[in-house]
């Protein structure tokens, strides 16, 4: 929290003849996001994509900490005082053994906030918005081309050199099992008709649908942001390739929260007479329809909770939660827990962030976390370009997402990756100049 301050208060107030003659602050290179998510199915295949995602985020400040007089983006305060809360959740653990996956889980949400305000940077001072979503445009590929692998070898599974190299006791925990074995499906090993969906680079298939839904609009938004250029043409050619293996993941809360997301974006559209917004989110719909006549999602989706008890299970988890916080409402449990007064298989306190942050950190931590997206949420809203409000529904479709999937993994920064980039264009497009002038393409040449 100190250093994110040390920051904000390098940055020259504006006025008086030093501050008009201050040179300007290095700019901040595109490379370590483009290796950070442009290389995530090498990083899968190596078992290393959730361990390493938190030095990516080091790195990150590293470079923001050299560049010095950095501007924080809205709502920093309200993931500070969370991250703060979190930390002191540390104390209720029940275990030296639970410092791991708390530590994890810490890593991922301080790399978000590293990296929103690195990604916001980057994009409010340059011309060329576009440039600052490529790196999400390549995670995109990624995404897509494993999501394929998952429909054409559903069994794949890899013993990656990171679960080699792990000490035994180490592996063969549960969790950290799911973390670097990779296997680019889930499904039940005991079932007699196993259904396969999509999961890689991820080891839940829920995260997989949380990951495409959070970044289609980004994807949209670059190819409006883009008149022409092979990477566009690429994205439009991947748009309904990625259909399949998204429709095929079989995610309820996926598809409402695009749904969901769909539906402000044509709000706004209408309200705001953006006919350019309109056209595209029929454009999405339609392509999507004709996808659901290859692919009956309705029937498999009925078919599927028909043989499981998914949503028994969640329920029971969440009377569970909501039972046991009023015993440790201000600080929680300080991570997941399993008991036995429950049917499921997965800890309490698991199966939708709102009841991890809940359960883990406590009432307090849940009002910031939600509260970060409610704020960025009307921030974005101010955009008025067509990409400007494709990028605002980002942190509609999580608030969707929240009481249903999990976010304590590497989807928090891309949730983080598409806000700052949207907030950043909202910024400019309400004519709020930023400190720092925008560097014109020729100076970024240079």
């Amino acid at each position: 929290m100190a250093l994110a301050v040390a920051l904000a208060s390098s940055e020259p107030d504006g006025s008086g003849l030093s501050a008009k003659a201050a040179p300007l602050p290095p700019r901040l290179p595109i490379w370590p996001l483009l290796i950070m998510f442009g290389l995530v199915p090498l990083w899968w295949l190596a078992g290393a994509f959730y361990l390493i995602w938190s030095l990516f985020g080091a790195v990150l400040l590293a470079l923001l900490i050299v560049r010095g007089r950095v501007p924080l983006p809205p709502a920093t305060g309200t993931w500070l005082l969370f991250l703060s809360l979190v930390l002191l959740s540390a104390t209720q653990l029940p275990s030296p053994a639970s410092l791991l996956p708390f530590g994890l889980r810490l890593g991922y949400y301080v790399t978000a906030l590293v990296l929103g305000v690195y990604v916001y940077v980057y994009a409010r001072e340059r011309a060329d918005v576009a440039a600052a979503l490529v790196p999400i445009c390549a995670f995109w590929f990624g995404l897509v081309a494993l999501g394929w692998l998952g429909v054409l070898a559903p069994r794949f599974a890899l013993t990656t050199p990171v679960e080699v190299l792990l000490p035994g006791g180490m592996a063969s925990h549960p969790y950290m099992q799911d973390l670097v074995h990779s296997t680019a499906t889930e499904y039940s090993k005991v079932a007699l008709n196993p259904i396969y969906r999509p999961a890689a680079p991820f080891p839940y298939t829920n995260n997989y649908g949380s990951a495409y839904a959070m970044t289609l609009p980004c994807v949209v938004a670059f190819t409006m942001l883009r008149r022409r250029g092979i990477l566009r043409w690429a994205l439009l050619v991947s748009l309904p390739l990625s259909l399949v293996p998204a429709f095929l993941t079989l995610n309820r809360t996926m598809f409402a929260s695009l749904g969901v997301g769909l539906a402000v974006l044509g709000v706004r559209a209408a309200v705001r007479g953006n006919v350019r917004v309109g056209a595209s989110v029929v454009g999405v719909l339609v392509i999507g329809g004709l996808t659901s006549l290859l692919i009956p999602v309705a029937e498999l989706i009925s078919n599927r909770v028909e043989s499981t008890d998914t949503n028994t299970d969640r329920f029971s988890l969440y009377a569970e939660v909501l039972r046991r916080i009023a015993d440790s409402p201000w600080l929680g449990y300080g991570a997941p827990v399993t008991v036995d007064t429950v049917t499921a298989e997965v800890p309490v306190g698991t199966q939708g962030q709102l009841w991890t942050v809940l359960f883990s950190h406590g009432v307090p931590a849940l009002l910031c976390f939600l509260a970060w997206f409610v704020i960025v949420t009307l921030k974005s809203a101010r955009a008025r370009s067509a990409p400007g409000q494709w990028l605002a529904v980002v942190p509609v479709i999580c608030l969707v997402q929240i009481p249903f999937y999990g976010m304590a993994d590497p989807t928090i920064t891309i949730a983080y990756f598409g806000v700052a980039v949207a907030m950043a264009l909202a910024e400019r497009e309400a004519g709020a100049s930023p400190k720092y002038p925008i560097r014109s393409p020729k100076a970024l040449a240079a």
